[in-house]
């Protein structure tokens, strides 16, 4: 009776065990699954960001600044935050002087439809740098025109001025842009040309 006894006890610990060992197995299971989801999901909402660089805006930029370059880096996150995130980083610049940063519709003269979306000083080594929240990835200008109709213009590439029409002690000459808030900007520094006749913003 007793050997009944202890066989139906180790029956019934073993029946345990293998339920316990169920219930284990679901939940790491169902632990991995959700785990899974939430990376792709984390995927899907913060793709890879986009980085491009910006070159010598003119023979003569070059010329003067030969070292002149800046690396632009975009975050997509407008479906998640509202806005996209770019992150410039310039380098071999004039030293102690302001830029103004602009997406446009155009890398080259005359460039088309502008957005101004900062600006930035460089320090003594001519390096500086640039964090802008803002709509990137889908930028554009809406404007009407004759006849009332309206149009649009899609601003895929990134261009900076110089912010002083008159650098001081820069070679790259004198003259009169307007592409800077108070209207009075030097010429163009490094633009996003290299990726003519397209433009590296979608």
């Amino acid at each position: 009776m007793n050997m009944f006894k202890n066989f139906m006890l180790v029956a019934e610990s073993v029946k345990q065990g293998a339920k316990n060992h169920k219930r284990r197995f679901w939940f790491v299971t169902q632990t991995a699954i959700i785990g899974l989801i939430l990376i792709l999901t984390a995927q899907a909402q913060n793709p890879e960001p986009l980085s491009f660089s910006l070159t010598p805006a003119s023979d003569t930029i070059a010329s003067c600044l030969p070292n002149a370059s800046a690396k632009v880096t975009v975050f997509s996150k407008e479906d998640v935050r509202g806005v996209d995130t770019l992150d410039l980083k310039a380098e071999g610049l004039s030293p102690n002087t302001r830029f103004a940063v602009f997406l446009t519709e155009s890398a080259v003269s005359p460039v088309g439809a502008v957005q101004y979306i900062g600006d930035f000083t460089t320090n003594k080594a001519g390096r500086g740098s640039l964090r802008v929240d803002a709509i990137i990835d889908e930028a554009f200008s809406s404007t009407v025109v004759e006849g009332g109709s309206r149009i649009r213009k899609e601003l895929n590439n990134v261009v900076i001025w110089f912010a002083d029409p008159q650098p001081d002690g820069s070679c790259v000459g004198t003259g009169v842009t307007p592409f800077d808030g108070d209207g009075k900007a030097g010429p163009a520094v490094l633009s996003s040309k290299s990726f003519l006749p397209g433009a590296p913003l979608p």
